[in-house]
């Protein structure tokens, strides 16, 4: 008997990578924590490299299995990170509305995608620290929304601290990669479906003709 696809196994339907981007403390790994544990934490602790987390989802009758990647933002742990482009199926690009460098930044990170990660990675614009004080914000939201439209992407403001959109970031940017595995399987499907076709016609033609 053939083995389970690596998309259906006995737990989930689809594993999703996603990778998490950004300038250092812009909130990536209290987004990564909000959203795996449902908790939040006031203490700054930089990601030395990488960490992961799992989370499973109920997505449109499916189960979906995040690997959800943290990387480093530092400079000197870039070349560590860019190994995990490769095999990440959507990157969440995230900035503090607070800190207008690590905005500015997220075209260095969109150019960074386009060396190391595939062609038809998902992507999504986040805002991470909405929850703080207006005199304290630094880039406005339709500023943010203008960017992601230039990129042709999704967009969203979030806080880790207080749960903002932080579930609807994540479900989004799942439920884009599921449809597009999805339309890659049905046309590998209908494209072995014509191969087999093609042959069996073969076949019956030199049986015909012999």
């Amino acid at each position: 008997m053939a083995a389970p696809p690596a998309r259906a196994r006995a737990d989930h339907d689809y594993l999703i990578k996603l990778l998490l981007i950004g300038d250092s403390g812009v909130g990536k790994s209290c987004l990564l924590l909000r959203f795996s544990d449902g908790s939040f934490t006031t203490s700054f602790i930089t990601t030395i490299g990488i960490d992961f987390k799992l989370r499973t989802i109920e997505l449109d009758g499916k189960r979906i299995k995040l690997q959800i990647w943290d990387t480093a933002g530092q400079e000197r742990f870039r070349t560590i990170t860019t190994a995990y482009y490769r095999g990440a199926m959507g990157i969440l690009l995230v900035y503090d509305v607070t800190d207008e460098s690590s905005f500015n930044n997220i075209s260095n990170w969109i150019r960074n995608i386009e060396q190391h990660a595939s062609a038809n990675v998902n992507k999504i614009l986040v805002g991470n620290k909405a929850d703080m004080d207006e005199s304290k914000r630094a880039v406005p939201t339709s500023k943010g929304q203008a960017l992601a439209d230039e990129y042709g992407i999704k967009f969203f403001e979030t806080s880790a601290k207080t749960n903002l959109n932080v579930e609807d970031v994540f479900f989004s940017i799942a439920r884009d990669i599921k449809q597009r595995l999805a339309n890659t399987d049905s046309k590998t499907e209908t494209q072995t479906i014509k191969i087999n076709q093609a042959d069996q016609a073969a076949q019956k033609s030199a049986c015909c003709g012999s």
